[in-house]
């Protein structure tokens, strides 16, 4: 087994930190293995290194080795590329193709950026993963390969689950084992080492004199966060090997190389802001449900003292802030309850009772539920609701839409109340 300081070697690695020994330490050991790995850490820590060495080293180095990046790959022709199709599957598809795990039979797959790959993909990867069988699109013979895959992603796999974009089972199995790479601004002694390794490379590329830092820069070099790792670094010292006449390079020109020296934040704090934005839209949402159904339940009540009372005028003038507050939004929070309905289906099932297009905002002159009651006063007003939703379907000939529109109530409303009378 070769030693961590040779495969650095072999496979162009700068850097002693004991986080990034490690992960070549884990690749080293499963390499010999069939095992699933899935690499993990920031964009430009230098993950597809990771997958070269495992190949390398196991008994499938003479096999190929595929690289391929998910989310370079369009959705529609993802499946294409890597499972194959047959002549005529789809428009365009004028030969028969192989795909990857077809073409890499005995070999290894680096699949980075995991994470984008569309669920129906997944599934088909998870069956690759459980029994090496997949199907060409446009095919019903199923086909075995055999291909050891080596994931790799920058996202939180465990977030991407919890919102349903990732299989949890699929992340089982390709995290067999995990191999983590540390983000450059935890490799501290490490970032002035490949600076100058970039710097030397750069001077022999473009045939000039290497760059070096005066001290106060090394400090700068060390301080700053690197949000874009080890490809930033790397793009840094190019441009300083090329555009700086001065090769001796001062803090003041090196600061002027590195992007919002006073507001550089990780992309860790990003990611969270943009979480608290979510919950915050949900929490505004689940008030909005609650607001509602507290003038549902108003509504109710003033529906009840209407049923009751001798002097509808006076129950009406009473109630009149009430009636402006319910009535004149009633169109506003039935969509947005449409919408929260739509994209939680799990939510609580909230109803929603309307009055009548015939009824003016402010107003209820026009609609009177005492002479609507006349003829089964006894009955609760939950039989009063069947009844009414009884007419309504009758007159329109049981057209949903119709009678939803009549009583004042959304179609989806409609159809689950269709549903709990079992009309």
């Amino acid at each position: 087994m070769e030693s961590v300081q040779a495969i650095k070697q072999r496979f162009g690695i700068i850097g002693n930190d004991p986080k990034l020994n490690r992960a070549i330490e884990k690749a080293i050991q499963v390499a010999p293995t069939d095992i699933s790995v899935l690499v993990t850490g920031e964009s430009g820590v230098g993950k597809e290194s990771i997958p070269k060495i495992i190949h390398a080293l196991s008994h499938r180095k003479h096999g190929k080795y595929i690289a391929v990046n998910c989310g370079a790959i369009p959705e529609g022709t993802i499946d294409s590329e890597l499972f194959g199709h047959e002549k005529g599957a789809f428009t365009g598809a004028t030969s028969t193709r192989s795909g990857y795990f077809e073409v890499a039979d005995g070999g290894t797959i680096f699949l980075d950026e995991v994470g984008e790959l569309p669920l129906p993909t997944q599934v088909r990867l998870l069956r690759i993963l459980e029994n090496g069988e997949f199907l060409k699109v446009g095919s019903s013979k199923t086909q075995k390969t055999d291909v050891r895959i080596v994931a790799a992603t920058n996202i939180k796999m465990v977030e991407a689950i919890e919102k349903g974009k990732f299989r949890e089972d699929l992340y089982y199995r390709l995290s067999t084992v995990d191999i983590h790479l540390p983000p450059l601004r935890e490799r501290h002694e490490d970032i002035h080492l490949l600076f100058r390794k970039f710097a030397s490379d750069f001077a022999q590329k473009y045939k000039m004199p290497t760059v070096r830092l005066e001290d106060d820069a090394v400090k700068l070099l060390l301080q700053y966060r690197w949000s874009g790792n080890i490809r930033q670094l790397r793009n840094v010292a190019e441009q300083i090997s090329v555009l700086e006449q001065e090769r001796n390079i001062s803090y003041n020109t090196l600061r002027s190389y590195l992007p919002d020296m006073g507001s550089n934040l990780p992309a860790v704090i990003e990611n969270k802001k943009r979480e608290s934005d979510f919950s915050s839209e949900r929490e505004i949402l689940y008030k909005i449900l609650f607001d509602m159904k507290q003038d549902v339940n108003d509504l109710k009540k003033l529906t009840m003292e209407l049923m009751n009372a001798s002097n509808v005028s006076k129950v009406k003038e009473e109630h009149s802030t009430l009636i402006n507050k319910i009535y004149s939004e009633e169109k506003e929070a039935e969509e947005s309850l449409s919408s929260f309905v739509e994209e939680d289906t799990e939510s609580e099932d909230v109803e929603v009772l309307s009055i009548p297009e015939s009824v003016s905002e402010g107003s209820v002159a026009n609609y009177d539920f005492a002479e609507e009651i006349q003829e089964e006063e006894n009955l609760s007003l939950q039989d009063k609701e069947l009844e009414l939703i009884k007419k309504s379907l009758e007159k329109y000939g049981g057209k949903r839409k119709d009678a939803a529109e009549e009583l004042g109530i959304s179609e989806r409303t409609l159809y689950r109340k269709i549903k709990q009378y079992n009309l």
